[in-house]
């Protein structure tokens, strides 16, 4: 994912009273982060303000939130790269892009499985940190930090790739399905 869980985005009454018909943005989600006290401080005052986005994504909103990248591997002896041959440095180019986190949260199990750097227009730098957590119901939960994950999975007639920031991802690829197939099968116990 990328740029998500970024708005608290509650429910309000429709102007005839309905109950929960029109969604708003209600302020930003980051608890005391820094980024979200920014955010709030430019954008606001919001009635909303929610907790730590981290805790639930495994990374966390960051600035600039958009450019692009190589989404580069550093634990390829982590299960979701069996079968990719993939090793530490291997880069996907441009699988990241116009969106992604970093900043992983302090949470047991968490292991950063890609990390790099992303470029805003070619000139700002931001780290990006792909991760995997365990959940508390044997679950666990994936962030690719890219929004341009699908791009690496298929390109079905008519479609375009993103370009972003001088960077764009190279469409279906072969790992970026094979990542996805351990995942997949992992979370339905295949």
């Amino acid at each position: 994912s990328g740029n998500a869980v970024c708005w608290v985005t509650p429910f309000r009454a429709a102007s005839d009273g309905r109950p929960d018909r029109i969604i708003f943005r209600g302020g930003p989600y980051g608890a005391k982060n820094d980024y979200a006290l920014q955010r709030l401080e430019e954008n606001g005052p919001f009635p909303e303000h929610g907790p730590d986005e981290g805790l639930l994504m495994g990374a966390r909103n960051i600035e600039p939130v958009n450019g692009g990248g190589d989404w580069t591997v550093v634990k390829p002896d982590h299960w979701m790269f069996q079968g990719t041959g993939m090793k530490a440095g291997d880069r996907i180019p441009g699988l990241i892009g116009w969106e992604y986190h970093g900043q992983p949260p302090d949470l047991p199990g968490l292991e950063v499985v890609a990390s790099g750097t992303a470029w805003q227009g070619g000139e700002n730098a931001q780290q990006w940190t792909a991760t995997i957590y365990p959940g508390p119901k044997g679950n666990f939960v994936f962030n690719a930090s890219t929004i341009f994950w699908a791009q690496g999975l298929s390109s079905p007639p008519g479609h375009t790739l993103p370009w972003s920031h001088w960077s764009r991802p190279h469409g279906p690829d072969e790992r970026v399905q094979r990542i996805t197939k351990n995942l997949f099968d992992r979370a339905t116990g295949r």
